[in-house]
Order: C-alpha cells, then structure tokens, then sequence
C-alpha cells in the first residue's frame, strides 16, 4: 500500500522545488547584469546590499493584508527585485555622473562638496522615479480593488508589488544617497593627507 497526496499540494511541491532553482539563477542574473554595468564590485554591493529594504514594503503589505506566502506572490518578489535594482541602477548613475563631473571640474574637495553633488544628482531622479511609481501603481491598484471571479489570486499577486513600490521608492529616493554619501566620504578623507605628513 501506498499513500500519495496530488492536486494542489502535488502543484505546490513542484513548484516549490522550480523556485529553488530559479531564485538563485535570478540573483546570480541581477548580480552579473550588474557588474557588466559598472564593472565594479562596489556597485554591485550597494545594490544587492539595498535590495532586501526595497522586499520589505512587499512582505509588510501581505502580513497587513493578511495573505499567505504563494508561488504567485513568490514570483512577484522576483519582479519587484528586478525593478528595484533597476531604479537603483539609475540613481547611481546619476549620481555618479553629477559627482565626476564636478571632479573634472576641480569642485570635489569637500564633505560639503559631496553632499551638493548627491543632492544635485538624486534631485535629478526624483521626477523619473515617481512616474515609474506611478504607472505601475495605476496598473495594479485597480487589481486590489476588483472582487470578481479570480480577484482573490490577483490581489496575492499584485500586493508585493505594490508594497514593494513604496519601500522601493524611499530605498531610492533616501537609502542609496545615503550610502552613496557614506561611501564618498571615506574616498574623500583616503585621499586627504594627514597634518602629519
């Protein structure tokens, strides 16, 4: 005799042993798209650094809405990763590109300087970042407030996205400048002899 359980839970089982494999793929996808881009390993830490903070607002909106963790729901935290990186990606870029271009400009020796160039480079980000918002807001609000057939598996998919969006948008918005001016600030005090020498 033997007892075997299907259905459902047979679904479940598999796709549960898929996400094992493809999570870490995905990661290892994000982290090799990344170093590509900048080509340093700093970067790349900042980003995967940051991108748990952007998760939280995704996994905080599911515990508030009192859904459970699903295949579904799994596989959104996987997009919103993606497009957290993805702004991330941006505001660094901006940020690097307002910070170079005032070292060119014999304008960087500061912690004042730094801290004009970050506000300058994330002001920048701050319009393209809400329209991202925005657009895929309006696109999955209208999700959660449906109440027809199917409704209740789209609100679980559509939750860690919308959640996501708003830590993802102070994680942009505040965190990474934050780092960002961290960061720099050590480079700037390396690079500054000591009154000893």
């Amino acid at each position: 005799y033997s007892l075997g359980w299907s259905g459902q839970y047979e679904y479940l089982e598999r796709a549960v042993e898929r996400l094992k494999l493809v999570v870490p793929l995905t990661l290892a996808i994000i982290v090799l798209l990344l170093y590509l881009n900048f080509r340093n390993a700093r970067d790349v830490l900042l980003i995967l650094g940051t991108l748990p903070f952007a998760l939280v607002g995704g996994v905080w909106l599911l515990y508030l809405l009192d859904y459970d963790m699903s295949i579904a729901a799994a596989v959104e935290f996987i997009a919103l990763a993606g497009v957290a990186a993805e702004t991330g990606v941006v505001m660094l870029v901006y940020l690097d590109e307002v910070y170079e271009w005032r070292v060119r400009e014999g304008r960087m020796a500061t912690v004042q300087d730094i801290r004009d160039a970050i506000i300058e480079g994330a002001v920048q980000r701050v319009r393209p970042k809400m329209m991202t918002v925005a657009a895929i807001m309006g696109g999955l609000l209208p999700i959660m407030w449906t109440t027809g057939t199917g409704a209740d598996v789209m609100k679980r998919i559509a939750a860690p996205m919308i959640g996501g969006m708003v830590s993802s948008t102070i994680l942009t918005l505040v965190v990474i400048p934050v780092l960002y001016s961290v960061w720099r600030r050590v480079q700037l005090r390396s690079t500054i002899p000591s009154p000893e020498s």
